[in-house]
């Protein structure tokens, strides 16, 4: 038996787990995904952000199956821990692939990278540097966003702000009113850009477009945080999906960008991603990825291997990157091709309105139009299930998929005005 005191401190005591219930007794467990528990055949899932096969089922490239095996088959590769700021092959490679080879930050040495957990955690990471060590701690994000940016954001210690982006009246870029509000920021703000296929609308400003927000932003001496979470899954291009970003490195200015492997390579489960920041010297590339070191020790120590073994097995070889290549190709197309079936089928049950946007928003997801009582209508009749604001993912329809939308948005459409 305990002593007397120690009796009477434990009585007198609420224990942890009562101490805990106090706390968070309030509560509501969070909503499990309603279309998980949907058992209707016809029901579809047209919001989850993840590339499927025509039969619907979840896609692994060929070229990744095949790097894996590679790496299963390597007697000598080991399980050690990665340093703090990854695996430095990966890092570099990943530098090339979104500045291109021939940067001239990264042959000049300006650029630092640290691999990081998807893009999220690129994000995070490059949020709670700049909390840190940068004069200025807010952070103008696009109307709408990703909805994770603002809350990353602001866990990393920033100020969230937003600037007009999307203009719902004609499901098309807000140019003027982007220019206007980013015109308006605090000299010295950072900016959050997504470098192509805009998530959640699929809208894109033009390169001339491009180039005057450029422009703007470097007169303002405004800091771009570009997200680039779809290279080459926008048009099937490499190269082309990253113009934005370079004509920003072209400059000699400074930026930081948050790079995910997610969709790109099909990667969703292995977290794999990088932060890179693009300096004024190597100097200050050196400095700065010893201040990165400091962020990722307490957050996650160091990241892991597999995923990003994976990715530098394809980036390293000539001949698996081409293959990945074609096959990124071959998923941007399947995209472009089920906007066209969905344009069609609208067009064809002569659905009012006009849905040209469908097909000249890009990227993984499009902004319908449809508003929140419409998307109910769509759950409740039709077992269809997207986002409240009428975001479609692209990415996960299928030849068998699109007439039951269709007739889905159809039936919206017409019966509530």
């Amino acid at each position: 038996m305990a002593p007397a005191n120690v009796r009477a401190a434990q009585a007198q005591a609420p224990s942890a787990d009562r101490r805990l219930s106090t706390l968070v007794g309030h509560l509501l467990p969070s909503s499990p995904r309603r279309a998980a528990a949907d058992t209707s055949a016809t029901s579809t899932l047209e919001s989850f952000p993840t590339m499927a096969s025509q039969e619907g089922k979840p896609l692994v490239l060929n070229v990744v199956r095949r790097a894996e095996q590679m790496l299963i088959n390597n007697p000598s590769r080991v399980k050690e821990y990665l340093p703090i700021t990854g695996l430095a092959e990966f890092n570099k490679l990943s530098a090339k692939l979104i500045f291109g080879a021939d940067s001239p930050a990264i042959q000049e040495n300006r650029v630092a990278t640290v691999q990081c957990l998807s893009g999220t955690g690129s994000l995070r990471v490059g949020g709670e540097f700049l909390a840190r060590h940068y004069h200025e701690r807010t952070i103008y994000i696009p109307q709408p966003t990703w909805g994770n940016h603002p809350k990353v954001f602001t866990l990393s210690g920033l100020n969230v702000r937003s600037y007009r982006y999307y203009d719902p009246a004609t499901c098309s870029l807000h140019f003027e009113g982007l220019l206007e509000d980013l015109g308006s920021a605090p000299s010295g703000s950072i900016v959050l850009l997504h470098a192509c296929a805009h998530n959640p609308t699929g809208v894109d400003p033009t390169i001339e477009q491009w180039e005057q927000i450029r422009q703007l932003m470097r007169s303002k001496s405004l800091l771009p945080f570009f997200d680039s979470a779809y290279q080459g899954f926008a048009s099937g291009s490499l190269d082309k999906d990253a113009q934005s970003v370079r004509m920003f490195v072209a400059d000699g200015g400074e930026l930081l960008m948050a790079q995910s492997y997610a969709k790109n390579m099909g990667l969703y489960g292995e977290r794999v991603g990088a932060l890179s920041i693009v300096c004024k010297s190597a100097d200050v590339a050196v400095r700065v990825e010893s201040q990165l070191k400091l962020v990722i020790r307490p957050m996650y120590s160091n990241p892991p291997l597999h995923g990003a073994s994976i990715v530098a097995t394809i980036l390293r070889d000539s001949e698996m990157f081409n293959e990945w290549t074609l096959e990124l190709k071959a998923m941007a197309d399947r995209i472009i091709n089920m906007r066209q079936q969905l344009f069609n089928a609208l067009k064809s049950r002569g659905t009012p309105g006009d849905w040209s946007h469908i097909i000249k928003q890009i990227g993984m997801f499009t902004f319908t139009g449809l508003n929140s009582e419409q998307v109910a209508f769509m759950r409740q009749e039709y077992h269809i299930y997207m986002t409240s604001d009428g975001r479609i993912s692209m990415a996960g329809l299928s030849m068998r998929t699109v007439p039951h939308l269709a007739d889905a948005i159809h039936a919206a459409v017409t019966q509530l005005k």
